[in-house]
C-alpha cells in the first residue's frame, strides 16, 4: 500500500520541491502553509508522515507537532527546516518528531528519512 504524505512549509517552492522528491514513491494527500492547517489537515487526512517546516506564521512547526501528537501519539513527523541548531533540533525530538532534515536539503536525505519511516 502506498504510504501518503502531508507537506508543511510556509514557502510554495519548498512544498512542490518536497512533493517532486516524494510523489513517485509516496501519495502526497495535503500540503499546509502553517501549524494551523496541518493540525486540522492532519485530523481530516490521517497521513502516514508528515513533514515539518518550523519557523511559519499563525502556529510554528513545534507547535504544531505537539498539537498533531495530542491528536495521534503514533504520528511520524520529519522536521524539515532551516533552523539546524542543536537546541531546535533537540526541541523538536523531544515535541516528537521522528527525524530532522537541514535546509536546504538533499534529495536522498529526503527519501531516506521518509523510507524509515515507510
Amino acid at each position: 500500500m502506498v504510504k501518503t504524505v502531508l507537506i508543511v512549509d510556509d514557502a510554495a517552492f519548498m512544498r512542490l520541491n518536497l512533493k517532486n522528491i516524494l510523489k513517485d514513491d509516496y501519495e502526497i494527500v495535503g500540503e499546509a502553509k502553517n501549524g494551523q492547517e496541518a493540525v486540522e489537515m492532519y485530523q481530516e487526512l490521517n497521513p502516514d508522515i508528515v513533514t515539518m517546516d518550523i519557523t511559519m506564521p499563525v502556529m510554528d512547526g513545534l507547535e504544531a507537532i505537539r498539537a498533531i501528537k495530542d491528536i495521534d501519539p503514533d504520528a511520524n513527523i520529519i522536521v524539515c527546516s532551516a533552523m539546524g541548531q542543536q537546541k531546535m533540533i533537540i526541541e523538536a525530538i523531544e515535541a516528537g518528531a521522528k527525524d530532522f532534515i537541514v535546509k536546504p536539503f538533499k534529495e536522498e536525505r529526503v527519501i531516506e528519512a521518509v523510507k524509515k519511516l515507510s
